[in-house]
């Protein structure tokens, strides 16, 4: 866990980030039984992409716990509505883009690294469980964020088509505008 303790600059990125996406959270939520979900993200989203810049990795600490957190943060807001519907498709949501990540890493295990899948599923869970036209978007966002990023590095001449970017920061941007976005996405 010392690796998500930042040094140095990332410190103070890390800290403003996290108080930024915790006040997109509560912007976008309100005093409402989702806001502990989405703020459990807020929390871990600056240090995990900062983490992924750095190393290239995304720490199985925070990917894999965030599984039960995230089960446990959106089970809440079903219990407290009565309404299950939304954390049945927060679960498929989460299986599905899973899948579809492992189905990239077994394709392509240079392209796709396991930290990325092992978020996948988590994030995938917070995206469907505003709906399925937030998760297509939130998934799609992050390809097309690193696509972009990738190609105005190798016009700028900083990198080639071998090399290595961490995918973490892009799915984690993507999702968030997906939730800040998704009562216009329906």
């Amino acid at each position: 866990m010392t690796a998500l303790v930042p040094r140095g600059r990332d410190r103070v990125v890390v800290a403003v980030g996290t108080v930024a996406l915790v006040v997109a959270a509560v912007w976008r939520f309100g005093v409402s039984w989702e806001l502990p979900a989405y703020v459990y993200l807020a929390v871990i989203t600056t240090p995990l992409a900062v983490i992924d810049l750095r190393t290239l990795r995304l720490p199985n600490a925070v990917t894999l716990s965030a599984y039960p957190i995230v089960a446990v943060l959106l089970a809440i807001p079903a219990i407290a509505s009565g309404s299950w519907p939304p954390y049945g498709r927060a679960a498929a949501a989460g299986a599905a883009l899973l899948a579809f990540y492992v189905v990239l890493h077994l394709v392509n295990p240079s392209g796709m690294g396991m930290g990325d899948v092992k978020l996948s599923g988590a994030l995938g869970a917070l995206l469907g469980w505003l709906s399925w036209s937030a998760l297509l978007l939130g998934a799609l966002l992050g390809f097309v964020l690193a696509a972009v990023t990738g190609l105005a590095l190798m016009v700028a001449g900083r990198a080639g088509r071998k090399t290595a970017l961490p995918f973490g920061p892009f799915m984690l941007v993507g999702a968030w505008v997906a939730i800040l976005l998704r009562p216009a996405v329906g």
